[in-house]
């Protein structure tokens, strides 16, 4: 059976370079950073006083006050985000078929804020203060839940939780569930908000988190010899995706063609990558296969690199055992020595960065390459955006346990 073309058709962006995708873009071809001083909280106790957080974010204007009471940062990013990808793809919600629009938007981490909030509330105040809200607040399948009530979508919603490969899972099965005919519309991406002090806490004594505390800017720097380690960050990447006899009828703007999925599982530790990159590896080359594409075809990589020894180090090597001799011929770009890591929002937001990409034949540079780490020797695009001629770019999305998730997209050609 021919299978469904599936499309973008609008993009929403919620991240610590800035609140909607022009603004993001802008900044990230600019190379700017948006990791600074943490000032949601006191930081005096902590080894780790940076992230990358996202400012001059008003829930109450969006949601109004009652509503956004009711609803955990992570919820009211994807939100936001969503407003903006709907807005985007200029659909007319009274127009279309309800039944056949699903959400597929995931969080790594939950309403982990409204936990502690309500935790201190117990401690301090005793159980009969704690919100009756805790529960749906803070459960992760709350922010597709909430697009779905805020749309009014009936089809599948669904919320994967495979950490920081969220994104990219999201887009991927949506991909699958628009390409076999289930679906006209998935609403698809991630969402975190987890700039917090008990995660910064665990990341911190986990050694995982960059010190560079003084000079916050330079602190995210995927591949270099001086990284050492990644800046918790937070945000929200929305897609809506399209089969393309849908898009086509309503004559829809396209933004990029979704032409291929992979996901494997390292089954090797639970924060680990491993150190070959054997699953990232077999992502890449299942998303190729699905893609019925040769490697050569591939025009750049935006690699998940969080900008941690053995993470940056064993992707490096899984794309060189993808690609051979092309992989150095391969742009390979970094988003996250920008952003920071933004957990399950990051593969959202990095698609949104390869549309971007591809319509504009730029790739965003990977900030703060001074000198490149050892068996890190690709052509990262460092330090300075670069024009190119792109029609094809693949997205790596990795997490803990060993999740890996890799889309292909192209630009779009009718």
């Amino acid at each position: 059976m021919e299978r469904e073309r599936v499309v973008i058709t609008g993009m929403g962006a919620i991240t610590p370079l800035g609140n909607n995708v022009d603004t993001f873009w802008t900044r990230l071809m600019r190379g700017d950073s948006g990791v600074s001083a943490i000032d949601a909280f006191d930081t005096d106790r902590f080894k780790v006083k940076i992230a990358g957080v996202v400012r001059d974010f008003d829930a109450k204007e969006l949601l109004g006050p009652k509503e956004a009471r009711r609803m955990d940062r992570f919820s009211q990013f994807a939100i936001a985000a969503t407003d903006q990808a709907v807005l985007d793809s200029g659909i007319d919600l009274e127009q279309i078929n309800k039944e056949r629009m699903g959400v597929y938007v995931g969080s790594g981490i939950g309403g982990i804020q409204t936990l502690m909030d309500q935790y201190n509330v117990l401690d301090r105040r005793g159980p009969e203060r704690v919100s009756p809200t805790l529960v749906p607040m803070m459960i992760s399948n709350m922010a597709a839940a909430s697009i779905s009530i805020r749309l009014g979508t009936l089809g599948s919603t669904l919320s994967p939780v495979t950490a920081c490969s969220i994104g990219n899972t999201a887009i991927g099965e949506a991909f699958y569930h628009i390409q076999s005919g289930r679906a006209d519309i998935v609403i698809a991406g991630g969402t975190d908000a987890a700039v917090s002090e008990i995660s910064l806490a665990s990341f911190s004594n986990a050694t995982a988190l960059s010190m560079r505390n003084d000079e916050p800017a330079r602190a995210s720097r995927p591949f270099d010899a001086g990284r050492d380690g990644f800046v918790i960050a937070e945000g929200a990447g929305i897609l809506v995706m399209e089969s393309l006899s849908h898009a086509l009828r309503r004559k829809a703007r396209i933004h990029a063609e979704v032409i291929g999925y992979g996901a494997s599982s390292d089954a090797y530790h639970m924060v680990a990558t491993h150190p070959e990159g054997d699953g990232a590896y077999r992502a890449m080359r299942l998303a190729l296969q699905d893609a019925r594409i040769l490697p050569s075809e591939v025009d750049v990589i935006s690699a998940h690199a969080t900008s941690t020894e053995l993470g940056d180090k064993s992707e490096t090597a899984a794309i060189k055992k993808m690609f051979g001799e092309e992989a150095y011929r391969i742009p390979v770009t970094a988003n996250k020595s920008m952003t920071g890591h933004m957990f399950g929002a990051a593969g959202g937001v990095e698609a949104i960065a390869l549309v971007k990409s591809l319509q504009s034949g730029t790739i965003p540079p990977t900030i703060n390459q001074e000198e490149r780490g050892e068996g890190c020797d690709l052509d990262y695009v460092p330090n300075v955006a670069r024009a190119a001629d792109l029609k094809i770019g693949m997205s790596n999305s990795f997490g803990f346990g060993g999740h890996n998730a890799v889309i292909v997209l192209k630009k779009y050609n009718q």
